[in-house]
């Protein structure tokens, strides 16, 4: 999730994003990306105007992924988009397989 600056610029949000998802199939593992607006319908996360969700096939994936320069480079644009720089982004890695 991210905390946007006020002055961010879409455009280059809209090229993170398209450069995100272009690493889909790029990255062993790397299985899926989607990309939008917060709803925040029940009003929790309003410091969080936008937000992006990646799939990843195991746990080595995401540490390809986190390894990838293509990745690193374009994280590095999108802390400069975010309010606090890296602060601004919320993330969290879930284990969408294991039940309690």
């Amino acid at each position: 999730m991210l905390n946007l600056r006020q002055d961010h610029d879409p455009g280059e949000l809209a090229s993170v994003m398209a450069g995100l998802a272009a690493l889909v199939g790029q990255i062993d593992g790397f299985k899926g990306f989607a990309h939008g607006r917060n709803v925040d319908a029940e009003g929790k996360s309003p410091d969080h105007p936008y937000g992006f969700i990646c799939r990843f096939e195991d746990q080595a994936a995401l540490g390809l992924y986190a390894a990838d320069p293509r990745h690193q480079a374009l994280g590095g644009r999108l802390v400069a988009l975010c309010d606090g720089g890296a602060d601004g982004i919320v993330v969290y890695d879930l284990d969408t397989e294991t039940r309690p």
